[in-house]
């Protein structure tokens, strides 16, 4: 798969563990880029701006050629659409790059494609970030004498819901141009006390993971470092500032 907006790794990790192969990263951030250096050194790591990075150069450095990618997967920046944030939305360089997310996708044609965010994207001016990626994600492709069209659908998930120990709800855009029909999966974990402990298809829902089922066994911590206690020291003021 091709991994854009990389970070330090974190989605490329969970679609490793379930079979999937990085060819290459694409990430601006330099220590961001020395993490998965580090974490997954067999894989070539693109440093720079992804507006400024070819589809072609990618491709090469992946050791991919056209419709080869299994995936496209990636979190564009999310500031712009963020709630907690002045919401520019496309309006914002940074906003602008799910498009960029796009056109790789449709330069690669990968099998499929898988896209993070926020889920204000999904509300900013009424939708119509969504409905540009939607658009600009389903437009046919000609491609050495055949058409090619994305299939795509979305859906806000909360991971709480699938095991994790934090309610952290993103939207998830997923595409393919093969034609299979794709169902999001279905939750693991609720609120067993105030929902039916089977879903729909009876399989159980079990309890949601607490901070203390993730860390509650960890060594006690040792004393915070100054600049824990400095940072500590501007929370309220900005949460007073900017709300969060």
């Amino acid at each position: 798969m091709i991994s854009l907006f990389s970070g330090a790794g974190g989605l490329d990790i969970g679609f490793h563990e379930v079979g999937f192969e990085t060819a290459v990263c694409v990430e601006r951030d330099p220590a961001c880029c020395r993490t998965l250096r580090v974490n997954m050194p067999d894989t070539p790591v693109i440093e720079g701006d992804i507006n400024k990075v070819t589809t072609d150069a990618i491709l090469a450095v992946g050791h991919l050629k056209p419709l080869e990618a299994a995936l496209v997967v990636g979190g564009p920046p999310c500031q712009s659409f963020s709630l907690a944030g002045k919401r520019m939305g496309l309006n914002d360089p940074r906003g602008r790059l799910v498009l960029e997310f796009i056109r790789i996708v449709r330069e690669a044609l990968p099998v499929g494609f898988v896209m993070e965010n926020v889920r204000g994207l999904a509300n900013w001016e009424h939708g119509r970030a969504l409905e540009a990626i939607i658009e600009e994600a389903t437009q046919p492709i000609e491609f050495k004498g055949r058409t090619y069209r994305y299939e795509v659908k979305y859906q806000v998930l909360n991971a709480a819901s699938y095991g994790a120990p934090q309610f952290r709800e993103r939207i998830f855009i997923v595409g393919n141009r093969i034609h299979v029909p794709f169902e999001f999966p279905a939750p693991t974990h609720g609120d067993v006390k105030q929902t039916a402990r089977t879903d729909l298809f009876g399989h159980e829902i079990q309890p949601y993971t607490t901070v203390w089922d993730a860390i509650g066994k960890l060594p006690r911590a040792t004393p915070p470092s100054e600049t824990a206690l400095r940072v500590a020291g501007t929370i309220a003021e900005r949460i007073t500032k900017h709300g969060y």
